[in-house]
């Protein structure tokens, strides 16, 4: 895989090059996994190793300001070699046969609010899926905390608006989970704040037609809950896609 770097206005996104890079990566999720008050660490796991990781920094000062990494897979048949395949279960998609990446570990530093960052974010990730004939994103897309009541409209919206397909429906795997489209059924949605409550990651997924699972993960290690979160390339409005190519130039 090649990629040029990415740079608009004061932002410019590349993929990380050795350990030094790897590292400011893994510092940059233990501060938003941890919060702000947290000393110094890493966040780091087995998987990093088997990932490509990409870095968003403030092209001024080289701060970095975003991450996140991504798994590239040749198909559902390799489904089980994904990070989220720990959490939920995913038989239905080993009948996906185009290629797929995992996206993980998506982080924007605490600090920073510029929703250039994202765009820049998502301008490499389309680079990347254009230039690699990617044809599923999929990931785990977290909620800060693991109180699920913080979350009700957005769990609401995701549950009238948001589930997966049947066909690459995911089941569920992890020992404690949050049964949202079932524990919600008869709860009307409130979509403003919905929006309001929603990880600005999954809020871009949703806009591109991405789908969840039916039920969040209570995931304690990294303190958040998680669902499930897929996008299939070619169900992308074309108005969207038109959008994402022009950062992506």
């Amino acid at each position: 895989m090649t990629i040029t770097d990415l740079a608009k206005g004061r932002y410019v996104a590349r993929i990380a090059e050795g350990r030094c890079d790897i590292e400011a990566a893994q510092a940059l999720r233990h501060l938003a996994f941890a919060g702000q008050d947290a000393k110094g660490g890493l966040e780091c796991d087995r998987f990093d190793a088997q990932c490509t990781h990409f870095l968003v920094e403030d092209h001024d000062t080289g701060e970095l300001v975003c991450c996140f990494r991504i798994l590239p897979l040749s198909g559902g048949a390799e489904i089980d070699r994904s990070y989220s395949a720990q959490f939920y279960e995913l038989s239905a998609l080993t009948r996906f046969d185009g290629p797929m990446v995992e996206m993980g570990r998506f982080c924007i530093h605490p600090g920073k609010a510029d929703p250039d960052i994202l765009r820049v974010a998502w301008g490499a990730m389309t680079r990347y899926v254009d230039d690699n004939n990617v044809e599923m994103l999929f990931g785990c897309s977290s909620f800060k905390g693991t109180d699920a009541a913080s979350y009700l409209d957005a769990f609401t919206m995701l549950k009238d608006r948001h589930l997966a397909p049947r066909r690459w429906w995911p089941q569920v795997k992890a020992p404690s989970v949050f049964r949202f489209a079932q524990k919600l059924r008869q709860r009307p949605p409130n979509p403003k704040a919905a929006m309001q409550a929603m990880p600005p990651l999954l809020r871009t997924y949703l806009m591109m037609g991405g789908w969840v699972s039916d039920h969040a993960v209570v995931d304690q290690k990294m303190n958040t809950l998680h669902v499930f979160t897929g996008l299939e390339i070619g169900a992308i409005p074309p108005a969207r896609k038109r959008l994402l190519r022009a950062v992506a130039q």
